[in-house]
This record gives C-alpha cells, structure tokens and sequence, in this order.
C-alpha cells in the first residue's frame, strides 16, 4: 500500500513556500525546486544499492505484469525499453515519450500540491518523484517513490488515447479547486489510473499504476472473487469512497480507454452539485444500475 500521487484536496497556496509551509513531513528534498515544484534530476547521486532495489522492483513487478497488465502497458514498457538495470533517465524517456505522444516526464522532490499537479498534466507533463524507497519498504510505502512513478504510470503514457486522457484529466483541475469538489476529481484518478482494469478479448487485465507497481494487488485485483468488479459509469466512479489501508474493496472496468477519454467531454459542474450534497458510497457497497461483472464477497 502506498499513499499515491493523487490530488489530495481543495485549494493549494499561493507558492510553494506558503504550501511547504503546510506540511507536516514530506520524504523528498524540496529545496531548490521551481515554482512548479520541477527540480533536474541527478542520476550520479543513485547509489549502486538504489539501483540494485531498482532491479528487484522490476524484475519481480515485470514477471507480474507479463500475467496480469493489458497489452497496452505491456507495449508501453517496450516502447521506453526500461531497462532492468538502473532507474530511469527521465531525459531519455522524455524524448521517446514526445515522439510517441508529445508527453514528457518533470521530475519532482515528492508529493506536489493539486495545482501544480492540474498543471502538468494538463501540459502533458508527467511529475516523476526522484527518491527510491528503502530495502525494509519494498512492499509498503507511505509516499509513491520513482519506482511507483515510473514503472507505474510512464509506460501508458506511450499510448495516444490514454495520453489525451490523462491531458484531458490534468485540465479539469482548475475547475474542480475554483468548485471545491478536488477530492470528488480525484476519485477519478484513484479508481481508473491507480486501480483501472480493462477487458481484452474477454478477460480482465490489469492497468492501474497503483496495483501493477504492488506485489500483490494486480493478482488480487484479477483474480480474487473478494472484491467488487463494476463496469465503468463516471458519475458512479466520482461518487465513490476509497480507501488507502488496504485492497480495494471496488474496482471499476473499463471496455476501452476511448470510454475514459470520451467522459471527459461531458460538463462536470452538474456532477459536482450533485455530488457535493449526497453522502460518498461506501467501497463496499454495490447500486442500483450497477453494470456487475463480479459481486465480491467481502467478508470472506
């Protein structure tokens, strides 16, 4: 479980002193970052024990991915050709990324406020955080670490419908922070970028950041008959609770990424009235007018 690179809620400060200046504890170092939180990456201060980690991350979450994630992760991770030997140069993966789809990875110290998050996106900006978790949290981190960000996000961005989603996604920002309805925006990004699936020829695979950079989820997430799995519906998704602590209780599925990108061209304002007024659904719970594909047994 990690505490992923969401937005987290309402409005961000004015700068990011003022937003630093609200934060408890973040893991990344922030000094010297940009307006826009962008800092240079130094790929000469990776100990030969932080690309070893690396390796262990990739080679296990690979073997994963060949079993569980959709072909179009899959050809995500051949077109940058990740290497299993070292962390990434986000330069070299830049430059693959604009020929392919006119994104380009900014690295960042950690987490970033919702404003400057919005803004990459919907710049085609991925922010990539620099650090590598430690050894003794390779299965559980509190921050998302360059390996959640890149293995987990970059290799879609390769891919052009989901990439105008994602810009499509990052622009909706501003109207969600000037509406006060981030976190119900955000409920969007937890359920179909951190724990999307989506059917190919009838099966299910797996293409959320959040469960392929995890040990153990992406089997869950195909495989167990626990959890809820309910075709993709945006109001549905943007009213939906979730939890960080542990497996998700719900997931939502996807019969092609033109379906994220398409809900997207609806108003969003409606939704949020609405929303704001009614009482989030719990994870565990399943609605009238649900399209079901698997009703969990939750308890079990």
């Amino acid at each position: 479980m990690l505490d992923l690179d969401l937005p987290q809620s309402g409005a961000s400060p004015a700068s990011a002193q003022d937003w630093l200046a609200t934060q408890e504890k973040l893991r990344g170092d922030y000094r010297g970052c940009g307006a826009d939180f962008s800092i240079v990456q130094d790929l000469s201060a990776y100990t030969k024990d932080e690309h070893r980690l690396w390796q262990q991350l990739f080679r296990r979450q690979s073997e994963v991915a060949q079993r569980y994630a959709a072909k179009a992760f899959l050809d995500g991770m051949h077109n940058l050709d990740m290497s299993p030997d070292r962390i990434p140069d986000f330069e070299d993966a830049s430059k693959r990324l604009r020929a392919l789809t006119g994104w380009e990875i900014v690295a960042v110290p950690g987490l970033i406020p919702d404003d400057a998050f919005f803004s990459h996106l919907a710049h085609r900006r991925f922010p990539v955080t620099v650090w590598i978790r430690e050894p003794h949290e390779i299965d559980y981190l509190v921050e998302p670490d360059v390996f959640h960000d890149f293995f987990g996000h970059v290799p879609l961005l390769t891919q052009p419908i989901f990439a105008d989603y994602l810009q499509a996604y990052g622009a909706k920002g501003a109207e969600a922070m000037r509406l006060g309805a981030t976190k119900i925006l955000a409920r969007v990004f937890w359920y179909m970028v951190e724990f999307g699936l989506i059917r190919e020829n009838g099966e299910i695979k797996a293409y959320g950041a959040g469960m392929l950079s995890s040990a153990t989820e992406t089997a869950f997430s195909v495989d167990s008959p626990k959890p809820h799995r309910v075709m993709f519906d945006l109001a549905r998704v943007m009213g939906t609770d979730f939890r960080i602590d542990d497996f998700q209780s719900t997931y939502f599925v996807l019969d092609r990424f033109d379906d994220l990108f398409a809900a997207m061209n609806q108003p969003f304002a409606p939704l949020y009235a609405a929303l704001k007024t009614a009482a989030p659904i719990p994870a565990t719970e399943l609605r009238p007018g649900d399209q079901v594909i698997n009703r969990g047994h939750l308890s079990a």
